[in-house]
């Protein structure tokens, strides 16, 4: 058997999420499917990170381990010769046998788009938050400042994680402007559930003065409260966009 580290995108509009579910469409539960029919017995997948429904990925990466028959150049054609057109593979490698997609990671990096203009951009609404509101940026960009470093992000986890560590290190922060579209972008060692979307949800409050300042981010990590931080924003503005590893 051997270790196979594969990279894919996928518009995860129509999908509940990565992780397999029951009675529900999943990325992993499609990719799995796929794997079974192509090696005639069942592949258990690893992915790097546990997308939302909703969410997309321009970068995600699983791992698994397979018999060697198919030739390792032609195992991203027979993957997409079967897969949905919204799913697509485009790298594949065979790996350190101790290699996990989501263990071995070192940094993911995470993008959400919001559409700023008055009228939302008809062939961008499935990837970015129409909020057509006036919002401070400069305000917002000293607000997501207090959350690089490591932290206990606890706030800012929605209900129904099992983590029990929520300490995370957020490592960069990015705020892109082109034309009505505003990018603001993460870069972390780990993310906790639907937590770069509750940063998003508070950091947008505090732009437009409805929660709270910028230098109170800090109380609201100290708090541990997901009732002091701010709205979730809705999924489908958010891409994991890139992983790195060790």
């Amino acid at each position: 058997m051997l270790n196979y580290k594969v990279h894919l995108s996928y518009d995860g509009t129509c999908y509940s999420g990565f992780q397999v579910q029951q009675n529900a469409t999943t990325i992993q539960g499609v990719l799995q499917q796929v794997l079974q029919v192509l090696y005639k017995r069942e592949i258990k997948v690893t992915g790097a990170g546990r997308t939302d429904a909703g969410v997309h990925a321009r970068e995600q990466v699983v791992s698994f381990k397979a018999p060697p028959f198919i030739p390792l150049a032609k195992l991203p054609l027979a993957l997409n010769s079967m897969l949905p057109p919204d799913i697509r593979v485009w790298h594949a490698e065979i790996v350190a046998d101790n290699f996990n997609a989501c263990r071995s990671a070192r940094e993911k990096t995470y993008r959400y788009t919001i559409d700023t203009g008055f009228y939302p951009d008809v062939f961008r609404r499935l990837y970015t938050w129409h909020y057509p509101q006036e919002v401070d940026f400069a305000k917002l960009e000293e607000a997501a400042r207090y959350l690089v470093g490591t932290h206990d992000f606890t706030a800012f986890k929605a209900a129904g994680s099992k983590v029990k560590n929520n300490i995370r290190t957020i490592t960069d922060f990015k705020l892109l402007h082109k034309g009505n579209f505003v990018v603001m972008q993460f870069t972390g060692d780990g993310f906790l559930y639907k937590m770069v979307r509750i940063m998003i949800g508070t950091l947008l409050e505090i732009g437009q003065n409805k929660k709270a300042r910028p230098e109170d981010i800090e109380k609201i990590l100290q708090a541990r409260d997901r009732d002091k931080a701010g709205v979730t924003a809705p999924p489908h503005g958010l891409c994991l966009w890139s992983i790195k590893y060790r």
